[in-house]
């Protein structure tokens, strides 16, 4: 909005709007307004949601110390939410196709975390929507997308070739393409791709909710995993850079750095506020927004295989439920004291502020590790 006026409308008349067209003022001055609405508006949606009674329900299950968290103020993912597409609509090219898919796709997820925040409240216990219909919607989400980078892919905007990290030649394409030539046939042929599509944004989704268990831990991690993905989408979009790193250059992308800047800005905002102790939860409206985010980006920019690094500690976490969850129906044994991984150290005596501080540390270790990886091929 703020670069359609001032750049395109107004710079012809006033020629100082000429740093408007330049993607890092933009970026910059987007995470900071993120971070402002953020710290604004952060303590009247406490208010609000203290006034509404809308705290949060902590499992019998679950470690004994979270027991005193109850009743604190959730669903504050409405205000990661609101303090990183604002930013973006006023600062981004809004007559880019990829900044509307991250856009849209992180509401749709907002919403479905925002129904099972919502009935959680209403039924005063942890029992939202059932885990098959939330998957359902996700998957529902990540089809659209999938279908709208379809067509795009159709009109030569867009590819479906996987950049693989350490091999630059290597470039293995996910549509049967000798069946692209049949129109009718394209369902088909588009099919690897698409449940690669689901895979990613899916998982990405699933797994920064369940990271979402300790003050501050999964809005740290988000604040590292999109800085890392704001690197990548500038260098994807930026001539010199995608030659130097050889990377498939994709011009538009280039403006998704402003939709990451802003994500980056609304976590620190929410951060202060969810910092232990906890002020606010971002329930799974924040959770499933900031998760289907991170994937809906990697699959746009094409780098869907370096996202396990780039988001390691949401891996981590994904897996060892995965594991926990394997091993008792197979074994009837448990391989973690607790799972998501955080709760087995909290059993194992760690206090929450060191598991979060080093679960960040690793956060940053694997973003900086996944960042190496575009010139080691």
């Amino acid at each position: 909005m703020l670069y359609w006026l001032l750049y395109v409308k107004l710079f012809p008349f006033f020629s100082p709007f000429r740093i408007f067209r330049y993607l890092t003022f933009r970026t910059a001055f987007a995470s900071l307004t993120a971070l402002a609405t953020g710290l604004i508006v952060g303590p009247a949606v406490i208010r609000s949601l203290r006034e509404f009674q809308i705290g949060q329900y902590i499992r019998e299950e679950g470690p004994k110390a979270h027991q005193k968290k109850a009743g604190t103020p959730t669903m504050g993912g409405v205000l990661i939410v609101i303090s990183t597409l604002v930013p973006t609509l006023l600062w981004a090219d809004l007559s880019n196709i990829y900044v509307w898919i991250a856009v849209l796709s992180t509401i749709a997820f907002a919403s479905i975390g925002f129904a099972d925040d919502y009935l959680k409240v209403i039924h005063h216990r942890n029992l939202g929507l059932t885990g098959k219909t939330k998957l359902m919607l996700q998957i529902l989400t990540s089809l659209v997308v999938g279908v709208v980078l379809m067509l795009l892919t159709a009109s030569g905007d867009y590819s479906t070739h996987l950049i693989v990290p350490f091999l630059k030649r290597f470039r293995p394409d996910l549509v049967i393409t000798h069946l692209m030539r049949n129109p009718y046939m394209w369902p088909i042929a588009f099919l690897p791709f698409m449940a690669f599509v689901v895979l990613v944004i899916v998982g990405s989704s699933n797994a920064v909710n369940l990271t979402d268990g300790l003050d501050g831990l999964a809005i740290g991690c988000t604040v590292i995993a999109a800085g890392a993905l704001a690197v990548l989408t500038y260098v994807s979009g930026h001539a010199v850079f995608a030659g130097y790193l050889e990377l498939q250059r994709m011009p538009q992308v280039g403006e998704l750095t402003i939709f990451c800047g802003s994500m980056v800005g609304a976590s620190i905002g929410f951060l202060w506020y969810n910092a232990h102790p906890a002020e606010i939860f971002m329930g799974d409206v924040g959770s499933l927004a900031l998760g289907g985010a991170i994937g809906t980006i990697a699959v746009i920019i094409k780098q869907e295989l370096l996202l396990p690094f780039i988001g390691g500690v949401f891996v981590i976490e994904a897996v060892s439920v995965i594991l926990q969850v394997g091993s008792y129906k197979l074994r009837r044994k448990r391989i973690f004291k607790m799972a998501p991984l955080h709760h087995h150290f909290e059993l194992l005596g760690w206090s929450e502020s060191k598991i979060i501080v080093r679960f960040w540390i690793a956060s940053l270790v694997f973003a900086l590790f996944a960042l190496t990886t575009l010139k080691l091929r």
